[in-house]
């Protein structure tokens, strides 16, 4: 106990949460799993929240080798056989869904040996209004299930392509209209038990304050100061790969195709393209400062990754920019992100000049500069839409569409 009296041991909470992965190929499929187990992590997660305090969630435990057999055979229908023709496809090929492929063709090919698959479901049908009081009584409560289990060493994985064939797997298990299915759930024991904490976008750079995309480095103080770091974020999804979009974002000179401020760029003196370390000279007008030109540094390049400079000063600079690119279920997902400080720039003179009007100086530039990155990032996935159409029947790598049947979705990343 805390001297405070709290008596939760946080640190085992926040690993639970964090290392409950989508488990397949480490699932152990000979080690029979009781069902105590089972039933005791359903308590666990019947305590999860619900809509009207209303008890309305059912779990389904399959065992049974004969249902089991069956249920494999619609998974296969609904998405398995999919999975299993894109991992042959791609096997050996260094695709970046390779990985994830080859662990949804094992699971496809073995649900029916999985010790207990669990299908949870809850009392009503969506009717589509928006009205709350279903999905959000029973998604929470899953979750917690599956975090229960690894809690005590067992693995799953949240699987939904069956629901596809929701009609057929109503008549199988016997489960009545009005009723809907949330999920498939393979349960096992876990080959080992060293699941890690998989990559993600730190908090600060996907949690806004006070207003979408308003993103900060430090605080923010009440009211909002130049010293916090004030920055905004925006986000496309660009049907094309990484390659196709990376020529367009590590283009110095691009962005002034579409920005009504950055004008033009050129490589300074001794530098002739995009590299760690190059430095290049940005020229830019506003109505409001005039023209200018600013000196600046590659901090960051990663071919088809990343793409980022700092302005000024490299070890005090007065902005970051960053361009990501993400590779999502066949397309990109382009970020573009800035960072105001925490050198001086022409928005510190204006603050100095009218102190009293910091918060709103820094709101006003923030939203220019939200307003001009977002006409760049449309831009570009014009440009790369064009030229991944144009390249589309000369494609020599191999392509992951899922069936309609799968509802559209690639399966969950996870552990091998």
């Amino acid at each position: 106990m805390t001297a405070d009296g709290h008596r939760i041991d946080v640190a085992s909470v926040d690993e639970a949460l964090s290392t409950t992965r989508a488990v397949r190929r480490r699932l152990d499929l000979d080690r029979p799993v009781d069902e105590q187990i089972i039933l005791d992590c359903i308590d666990v997660a019947e305590q999860a929240p619900s809509g009207g305090n209303q008890g309305s969630r059912r779990w389904i435990v399959v065992r049974d080798r004969a249902l089991k057999d069956e249920l494999a055979k619609l998974y296969l229908a609904s998405a398995g056989e999919w999975m299993i023709q894109a991992h042959e496809a791609i096997a050996g090929t260094g695709h970046p869904q390779e990985k994830v492929m080859a662990s949804a063709a094992y699971l496809a090919r073995h649900l029916a040996e999985v010790p207990a698959i669990v299908i949870p479901t809850i009392i009503g049908v969506h009717d589509g209004s928006g009205r709350p009081g279903l999905f959000d009584s029973v998604i929470q409560s899953v979750w917690s299930f599956c975090v229960a289990l690894r809690a005590r060493g067992l693995g799953t994985a949240w699987t939904t392509a069956i629901l596809s064939r929701q009609d057929e797997l109503a008549t199988l298990l016997g489960i009545p209209e009005g009723m809907t299915q949330i999920a498939m759930i393979p349960v096992a024991w876990t080959k080992g038990t060293d699941f890690k904490r998989a990559p993600r976008y730190p908090a600060r750079e996907i949690t806004y304050f006070d207003g979408f995309a308003r993103t900060w480095e430090h605080g923010p103080s009440d009211p909002p100061r130049h010293a916090d770091g004030p920055g905004t974020i925006v986000e496309i999804d660009i049907k094309a790969p990484p390659a196709a979009v990376w020529p367009y974002v590590s283009d110095i000179t691009f962005g002034s195709t579409a920005s009504e401020e950055f004008v033009g760029a050129r490589w300074d003196d001794g530098f002739d393209g995009p590299a760690l370390g190059a430095r290049f000279i940005g020229s830019n007008a506003h109505p409001a400062i005039g023209e200018w030109d600013v000196p600046c540094f590659v901090d960051r390049y990663e071919e088809h990754r990343a793409f980022g400079w700092v302005t000024s000063d490299p070890d005090n600079p007065g902005a970051q920019w960053r361009f990501e690119l993400a590779g999502i279920a066949g397309a990109t997902r382009l970020r573009y992100r800035v960072v105001l400080g925490p050198g001086p720039s022409g928005i510190t003179a204006a603050i100095e000049r009218m102190p009293d009007k910091e918060p709103r100086i820094l709101a006003r530039r923030i939203d220019e500069h939200r307003a001009n990155m977002q006409r760049v990032v449309e831009a570009v996935k014009v440009a790369a839409e064009a030229d991944a159409a144009a390249a589309r029947t000369n494609r020599s790598g191999p392509t992951l569409r899922p069936p309609l049947s799968s509802g559209g979705a690639a399966p969950e990343p996870g552990e091998a």
